[in-house]
Formats: structure tokens, C-alpha cells, sequence
């Protein structure tokens, strides 16, 4: 079996949009080789976005979910790191129960950035597009 993904369909991949305390800045990770990332990660065959956003941010971060948004709030497509590989990324409002994290190759460390902020880091390109379309109005509760 090739598990190879043709050219002419994406992975798709749940992300996290975890935001700070004022609802303006969201949460970035930084992996072992220097990029920033959003948290979470690729969909398993047949696995509910809720429960792969949950397993993805475990396995990253050993943080555990609480709340999970029933709707996405962003989609996202590009070309990952100019590679024949285009991602698909669906991201849902998430919150975790404490940020006492244990690092991992995926999870260096993490902060909080505003949009400005994002958009000068060294990050893959699902930041810099999240950054040309975050509104922190649309989360405001």
C-alpha cells in the first residue's frame, strides 16, 4: 500500500486556536527544529476532529482539553514548507485545563502572540495566513 498523498489532495490537519486571558493573542509552539506551529495536529482515519484536537494536543504537550468550540473558526490551505505537500487546517476555539506542559519534539516551548508578533516568526505557513486573517472580535464571549 502506498501511503504516499497524491498531489491533488490535502492533509487535513486539526489545530488549536488557544487564546490569552484578553482574547488578542494566541498561542504558538516552537518544535525541535525551530519553527513555530499551531498545536495540534493530522486527523487519523475515521477519528472525530474533537477527539484528534484532544489526542494531538496531549501527545504534543500533555495538556489536557476542556473545551473544545462545536464549529471551526478558521480553514486554511497552503503549501507546506515548499514541499509537493499542501495542507489542509481546520481550526476549532480551544481551551486547556492549566499550561503546565511537558516538552516534547513537537512542543519546545510555546507563548502567546498578537498578529504582529506572528507575523515576524520563523513558523510554517499556517501562522502567517491565521495572521492576515485573525479578528479578535470574532472571539470575543
Amino acid at each position: 500500500m502506498n501511503s504516499a498523498i497524491p498531489n491533488r489532495f490535502y492533509r487535513v490537519s486539526v489545530k488549536g486556536l488557544i487564546l490569552d486571558e484578553t482574547r488578542t493573542k494566541f498561542l504558538v509552539v516552537q518544535e525541535e527544529g525551530g519553527k513555530w506551529e499551531l498545536p495540534g495536529g493530522g486527523l487519523d482515519w475515521n477519528e472525530l476532529p474533537e477527539d484528534g484536537l484532544k489526542r494531538e494536543i496531549w501527545e504534543e504537550m500533555r495538556l489536557t482539553t476542556t473545551f473544545i468550540a462545536p464549529q471551526p473558526c478558521y480553514f486554511l490551505t497552503f503549501q507546506k514548507n515548499n514541499s509537493d505537500i499542501y495542507v489542509a487546517n481546520v481550526l476549532f476555539e480551544v481551551e486547556v485545563k492549566d499550561f503546565q506542559f511537558a516538552p516534547s519534539d513537537e512542543c519546545v516551548v510555546f507563548k502567546f502572540v498578537s498578529v504582529d508578533e506572528a507575523k515576524a516568526l520563523n513558523s510554517c505557513g499556517n501562522i502567517q495566513i491565521l495572521a492576515k486573517l485573525f479578528d479578535p472580535t470574532n472571539h470575543q464571549r
